[in-house]
């Protein structure tokens, strides 16, 4: 891009743990109000490999680092967010679209997930089992550990700029693997943050880079033999590519959803109304785990519905600076007129808009959508936006029927207060998670997170993608009196 004699120097990238600049720039615009909310610098593809050699020169100093030291490196980055909280929440907030309330949510959730971090590091210190449970094995006693397969390469989306970075990174540095971060181009700013404050701890040359390289040049990564773990989030398309790329490399995928939200009649109806509406709209609907199918029991159905649209009617739509805004743009204009192109196809096939269904920019109304086809693409596939549709059943085998038809499975909510029902759907539900009482969309940093179908290979949340790192090594000592 041209910049002006007088233009700020570009934000560097990270390399090796070092800043770095490239010989490009690129500029990150809020989907607001277009403004430039920063420029930063791409790494060149000699510049991207002596990050890699650096990865793969420390492999083995990393895989050794005392428990310690990774630790406090990770309640560092914890404390230094929490001392940054505001700051880095204007820039979330600036480079996403996503109101603050959320961003500031967002920054919160990122200290919790390295303080867990620090937390399992201390306790990731392997186990020992005697083996003398038969004659053949008397005197012997196994040590079992967990050692990281090799530097990871973590490619992030826009959606949760910080949080979803410090996912991949906070359980490599945890089991002593490099890790090379490929942030999405469109919202960088925040990884490159991390990498600020990464770069403050006494974590060896080589263990963390941050390479804000556009997605055509990802390829290249990917297929680097000294990148042995890939952990990807994003679209399903992308991810399958990926897997397919390398079949041979230790991928982790985290994919899309359409997630559902079944409200029995037996339901605190204002509380699921109250729900509902927020966490379709939440991020203006750009989380994978938020609600776009309403499965309502028949017998509820119109109470709920009526609800549910005075609840989407009071929520706080505009500027994402604003302190009481709820929903706020999508990252982009192409997003929201993609959002927009659904909608309509939906409504030529017959559904129903029952609230919102415009478009100003990039904003898209929150939207609720009745009759929808089941092969349209608001049913079946996942929107990325602030759209639901609402689905009648009658009956709870109906409900969880409707909820299993989608070839994803990633979380599902029940509002119900009856216990046998709650079990049941944690037995026939088919995701990797089930919410009772709440919406698809809570996620505990700490909790193992993932789908299964085609939402993902592979687990997070600290412990789960720790062990996602790593495999087990045994070692059996032998001659010994136990």
């Amino acid at each position: 891009m041209d910049r002006s004699a007088n233009a700020p120097s570009p934000i560097p990238f990270w390399l090796a743990g070092r800043p770095a600049t490239g010989d490009a720039e690129l500029a990150v615009t809020n989907s607001h109000d277009g403004r430039v909310v920063g420029v930063y610098s791409v790494p060149t593809a000699e510049q991207v490999e002596q990050a890699v050699a650096a990865a793969d020169a420390v492999r083995k100093q990393a895989a050794a680092l005392p428990i310690h030291v990774r630790a406090e490196a990770l309640g560092h980055v914890a404390r230094r967010l929490a001392e940054r909280a505001e700051e880095i929440a204007q820039l979330i907030s600036g480079e996403n679209g996503k109101p603050v309330f959320w961003a500031r949510g967002e920054v919160n959730r990122a200290i919790s997930t390295f303080r867990f971090a620090a937390e399992e590091t201390r306790r990731f210190s392997g186990a020992v089992q005697r083996l003398d449970t038969e004659p053949a094995a008397q005197g012997r006693l196994a040590y079992i550990s967990r050692v990281p397969h090799g530097p990871v390469l973590a490619i992030t989306p826009f959606n949760f700029p910080l949080n979803l970075v410090a996912h991949k990174v906070a359980p490599a540095i945890a089991v002593g693997a490099p890790v090379i971060v490929k942030p999405a181009p469109a919202t960088p700013l925040s990884a490159l943050v991390l990498g600020e404050i990464l770069a403050e701890t006494n974590l060896p040359e080589g263990m963390f880079s941050v390479l804000p390289v556009p997605n055509d040049r990802a390829g290249a990564l990917v297929e680097d033999p000294r990148l042995p773990v890939v952990s990807f989030t994003g679209s399903g398309p992308v991810g399958y590519a990926l897997m397919d790329q390398v079949p041979r490399k230790h991928v982790t995928l985290e994919l899309g959803g359409n997630g559902a939200a079944v409200v029995l009649a037996d339901a605190d109806l204002d509380w699921a109304a109250a729900r509902v509406a927020l966490f379709s709209n939440y991020q203006a609907g750009q989380s994978c785990i938020s609600v776009q199918r309403v499965i309502v029991e028949e017998s509820v159905r119109e109470r709920f519905t009526e609800k549910l649209l005075a609840a989407v009617d009071a929520l706080v739509t505009g500027d994402p600076s604003d302190e009481k805004t709820q929903v706020g743009p999508l990252v982009s204009v192409a997003a929201a007129e993609r959002v927009e192109q659904w909608v309509k196809e939906a409504v030529e096939a017959g559904a129903r808009v029952l609230a919102g269904g415009t478009r100003d920019g990039a904003a898209v109304a929150p939207t609720v959508l009745a009759d929808v086809p089941a092969d349209a693409k608001l049913a079946c596939e996942e929107v990325f936006g602030p759209v639901m549709i609402i689905q009648p059943v009658a009956s709870v085998d109906e409900a969880f029927a409707a909820v299993n038809d989608s070839k994803y499975g990633l979380q599902a909510g029940v509002f119900t207060r009856d216990l046998d029902i709650a079990f049941r759907a944690n037995r026939e539900l088919e995701v990797g998670g089930v919410i009772i009482g709440d919406v698809p969309s809570f996620r505990a940093d700490q909790m193992p997170y993932g789908g299964v179908k085609q939402s993902g290979v592979g687990r997070e949340g600290l412990l789960s993608a720790m062990n996602d790192f790593t495999y087990e090594k045994v070692m059996v000592l032998t001659g010994l009196t136990l």
